[in-house]
């Protein structure tokens, strides 16, 4: 059986990365990571960065930039820094309200993110953009803003990192998904959830919401803890063509961030990734 690389989203632990970033990295390499997708710098220059994981032995494949789209840093400063890492691939990770498929002028944010796109890949890095839900509500055209977005730009300008968790929630098979998007995705997300889908549900991820009384049953999980099917979603990714794997738990509970980082990579482990 083909198996992938398998990264850790960093975001995952995020408190203890801004305590101790080395030390973290050492934690996550002994857990039996291959390499991290890093989402944020914690203040750290670039080329630090890149000694750090070089001396871990972690590879950075990929990182989560929103600056992308959201400004606060040049483009030419942001491709210099991840250049310096060593990445691949650099990832549009979230679209605020007001820029999302539906929403007026996204025509003109997704020419914004195919010129992203085409200037990364004269820099030799590849565009990635990471899904959540709401990419699932239906465009004019009927389809869904996700795929909308992937039709009207090309490879060369973006391809696609698909969260599996998102896909689900958004009411698609995750599996069917990602061999949907065969050839054009590298990184494959891997995040396990519970319960369902929640009007609050983003407060998980840090996004304010109006408080409602509705019940919450939706709690994001360590892979293989939840309901997905990940051995559909592994043979899937293989199947697309990905070339890595990435773990990611946006929020965690009663276990600590490190410890659903290693039952996530113990269960990956027990299907021989």
């Amino acid at each position: 059986m083909k198996t992938l690389p398998v990264a850790l989203q960093v975001y995952s632990i995020r408190e203890e990365a801004a305590k101790d970033f080395k030390g973290t990295m050492e934690k996550v390499k002994a857990l039996g990571y291959d390499g991290v997708e890093l989402a944020g710098l914690y203040d750290i220059p670039a080329c630090e960065i890149k000694k750090i994981l070089d001396e871990v032995g972690l590879v950075a494949i990929s990182a989560h930039v929103s600056e992308l789209m959201n400004g606060g840093k040049e483009l030419s400063e942001i491709f210099d820094d991840y250049l310096t890492i060593g990445v691949k691939y650099i990832v549009v990770p979230y679209l605020g309200e007001g820029m999302r498929p539906g929403d007026e002028g996204f025509d003109a944010i997704l020419a914004k993110m195919a010129d992203i796109g085409t200037k990364a890949r004269e820099k030799g890095l590849t565009l990635l953009y990471h899904n959540h839900d709401f990419e699932f509500n239906k465009m004019p055209d009927g389809t869904y803003g996700l795929d909308y977005m992937y039709a009207n730009t090309t490879p060369d300008q973006l391809q696609t990192e698909l969260d599996t968790c998102w896909v689900n929630v958004g009411g698609e098979n995750p599996a069917e998904y990602v061999k949907k998007y065969t050839g054009r995705a590298p990184v494959v997300h891997l995040k396990d959830f519970e319960g369902s889908k929640s009007e609050q549900m983003y407060e998980l991820i840090g996004i304010k919401q109006e408080k409602k009384e509705v019940e919450n049953t939706f709690r994001f999980r360590p892979v293989g803890h939840g309901k997905q099917n990940f051995p559909a979603i592994l043979e899937a990714a293989v199947e697309a063509g990905a070339s890595w794997v990435v773990v990611e738990q946006d929020q965690w509970y009663d276990t600590p961030a490190l410890e659903c980082a290693k039952m996530s990579r113990e269960y990956l482990k027990s299907l021989g990734w």
